[in-house]
């Protein structure tokens, strides 16, 4: 009764307040209040939030879930090695798909929109073209891709990355979940194999283009009151790592003459950081999030201090500027401060500007819904990232009340979601057309 409770609230926020005339041209705002509603039973928490981690038994009850609908909506529907779900819609022609969709696994005690909004805004589309008789002029197809989060092995997108045979069977083999299982044993559990797994990145698919619609994760759509941005590029991370190394001592018999603190040269490069990305692009952005001083004792200078920055630019080259950028300023400090440095880069992965003339479609199918365009270049990373390597990826924000994420908190009004499904909607007819 209580999980009934929390559903029929969540439906009930989500319909109030919803502006009706907004459900036109075959998109139902019901619907998608519906469907948004019945996935947050699956894995929902006490607080509010949802826990469905990838390969779980909630994650696959969501797919279930959403593969009646596509069924029920007239797709025929295949499952790959991954758990990577495509329901596809013949067009009048044969050839490449124009493809959209997103994921359903979430993290641990997150929200309901992350993942979700883009798969059912990607059905959407389906079902409005059922109640207006439409039939596309190319094929169509809704994906979901399986663990884009990557809570469970803490190595994320790997549905997508699996599709795209982007991961290496070592790779696989180093992957244990937090109870220690082996991820050849959560696929088998799941009811796939190590081998059909690897085996996924033989799809055969063709592929015209790839769209994802996905919460905007931050608040320039709120500052700009606009319920729908056009994603200008997708940041791609580099994990830079600074070991600054000096002369351990006595913080009582130590002189401050002298000495060589390598937690003092750490700090200085952290203060610097927060000013690097402005001098190479507008969009780059870097983040200290750990720190290790060894050792770590109240009355003790420290010997080694290892900090991590995360630097990202949706441009590769600005992007590893600011990566070397920093690397000077680490050199520069530590020959001022008498201390060593050693950096090392342990993870680069490519950023995915989106094309100018896909940004120039969206452009043109928000405005068309009514909507001023609004660039935003997305700091996260996403399926379309990994899809965009081979194939032309477009996406869309729709705004997410106070930016918040990846928390019980997010919330996405019903006016702004399906806002997103017609923005979504129009995108596709102008490029079936083109």
């Amino acid at each position: 009764m209580q999980e009934t409770t929390a559903i029929e609230t969540f439906y009930g926020r989500l319909m109030d307040g919803y502006n009706q005339e907004l459900s036109h041209s075959g998109v139902s705002g019901d619907r998608i209040a519906s469907r948004l509603s019945e996935l947050s039973r699956i894995g929902l928490q006490e607080s509010g939030g949802v826990t469905r981690p990838g390969y779980s038994l909630f994650e696959k009850q969501a797919k279930e879930l959403v593969i009646k609908w596509m069924e029920d909506a007239g797709l025929s529907v295949t499952v790959d090695g991954a758990g990577n779900v495509f329901g596809k819609l013949p067009g009048k022609s044969g050839g490449p798909s124009v493809v959209s969709g997103s994921h359903l696994d979430s993290v641990p005690n997150g929200g309901h929109f992350d993942g979700p909004l883009g798969v059912i805004s990607a059905l959407e589309v389906v079902q409005s073209w059922n109640n207006q008789g439409y039939v596309p002029d190319k094929p169509y197809e809704v994906v979901i891709f399986s663990d884009e989060e990557g809570s469970r092995f803490k190595s994320g997108l790997t549905g997508s990355r699996a599709f795209m045979g982007q991961i290496s069977p070592k790779e696989l083999k180093g992957l244990y979940d937090e109870n220690g299982m082996t991820f050849d044993e959560v696929i088998t559990e799941y009811g796939s194999s190590f081998d059909k797994y690897i085996d996924a990145r033989n799809h055969g698919r063709e592929i015209e283009l790839f769209v994802e619609v996905h919460i905007e994760q931050g608040k320039v759509l709120e500052r700009e009151d606009e319920p729908v941005g056009v994603v200008s590029g997708i940041a791609g991370p580099a994990w830079l790592e600074v070991t600054f190394t000096g002369e351990a001592g006595h913080a009582g018999n130590t002189p401050m003459v002298g000495r060589k603190d390598p937690l003092v040269a750490a700090g200085m490069l952290l203060q610097e950081i927060e000013g690097l990305p402005g001098k190479v692009s507008g969009t780059a952005v870097a983040t200290v999030g750990r720190v290790n001083v060894s050792p770590n004792g109240i009355n003790v200078i420290p010997q080694k201090v290892q900090m991590i920055a995360d630097i990202r630019d949706i441009h590769e080259d600005t992007r590893d500027q600011l990566v070397e950028l920093i690397k000077e300023n680490a050199e520069r400090i530590a020959a001022e401060r008498g201390v060593e440095v050693r950096t090392s880069s342990n993870t680069r992965i490519k950023p995915m500007p989106i094309a100018q003339h896909l940004q120039d479609k969206l452009v043109t199918a928000v405005e068309k819904n009514g909507i001023k365009p609004v660039f935003i270049p997305s700091g996260a990373g996403h399926d379309a990232m990994i899809v965009g390597e081979k194939y032309p990826a477009a996406m869309l924000f729709v705004r997410s009340k106070n930016g918040i994420s990846h928390n019980p908190l997010e919330c996405t009004s019903l006016n702004d979601c399906v806002y997103g499904v017609h923005a979504l909607k129009t995108f596709i007819e102008d490029v079936m057309s083109g």
